[in-house]
């Protein structure tokens, strides 16, 4: 096994880190836990030559950040406090990089024991128009190749748009020339504004299903903004668009994607009415 640094980024889960902790060890990997402001005694679980306080929530991916300047491995982790690797995951996330692979994504496993949908397409106005229209659904390639959800075969290894953060195997070399995490996305959305920064560099994203992380969720995010984390996340990414984009972008996509759901709940409606009879005046 190359040299690998992991970059745990924690707040207030502490029994999961407990776990994510427990995992790691014997795996031939540099653990460091940035820690975000924790009051659940989590720092106290962590060897104190490799903690890292930075005395404010600074977010993902700047927590990252400060690891990667503290280290020079070859590869990096990206990842969360509540997830528990499974044995052989790294050997086989590190097997599948091949010279241009800049990330590599394993199959996040949820506590149901589903498969987490964590490869995902760039919002552009192409593939948003394509979804509004319904093509993705219709032709069963296009939801695939586009790894949209519910239309993509997980068990399939494949290079992918970009993926979930939530636990990311990094190629350095790559990570340092795009810059690392870009800083100004504080939450949510880090991992989207990385994938892409790296595409544009030539370097691509893999996700190999035969690598396994349990994931818990949203553990810290949600207990830390409750019902308000979906809008919360969905601003993030428009304020990305943006910013990457510019403001027509952003504005279009927004725009489709209104339309989309729009006409989804129309179909959806057709399909009820089909099947049953019922209309809208009857809507249970």
């Amino acid at each position: 096994m190359p040299e690998i640094t992991v970059a745990v980024v924690s707040y207030n889960t502490l029994a999961l880190l407990e776990g994510c902790l427990a995992s790691l060890r014997g795996t031939f990997t540099d653990v460091w836990v940035v820690d975000n402001g924790s009051t659940d005694g989590s720092q106290e679980v962590v060897p104190p030559d490799r903690l890292v306080v930075p005395g404010r929530n600074v977010g993902y991916g700047a927590a990252v950040n400060l690891v990667a300047a503290r280290t020079s491995s070859p590869w990096l982790v990206a990842s969360n406090a509540d997830v528990v690797v499974r044995p052989g995951a790294l050997e086989a996330l590190v097997a599948a990089a091949g010279p241009r692979t800049a990330a590599v994504a394993p199959r996040l496993v949820l506590p149901d024991g589903s498969t987490q949908h964590s490869a995902l397409p760039f919002p552009t106005v192409g593939f948003t128009a394509a979804f509004a229209a319904g093509l993705t659904s219709a032709v069963p390639s296009l939801g695939d190749r586009w790894c949209v959800p519910g239309r993509w075969d997980a068990t399939r290894a494949r290079d992918v748009p970009w993926a979930v953060g939530a636990f990311l195997l990094l190629r350095r070399a790559a990570f340092d020339e795009v810059g690392g995490f870009d800083e100004r996305q504080w939450l949510f959305a880090e991992d989207l504004d990385l994938g892409w920064r790296l595409a544009r560099a030539g370097w691509t994203t893999r996700f190999e299903p035969a690598a396994v992380v349990e994931h818990h969720e949203s553990a810290a995010t949600s207990a830390a903004f409750g019902d308000a984390r979906t809008e919360r996340a969905q601003q993030a990414t428009y304020d990305w668009l943006r910013r990457r984009r510019g403001r027509p972008v952003a504005a279009t996509v927004a725009a489709l994607n209104v339309v989309g759901a729009a006409a989804r709940r129309e179909r959806r409606w057709a399909g009820i009415h089909a099947r049953t009879g019922f209309g809208r005046a009857r809507e249970p």
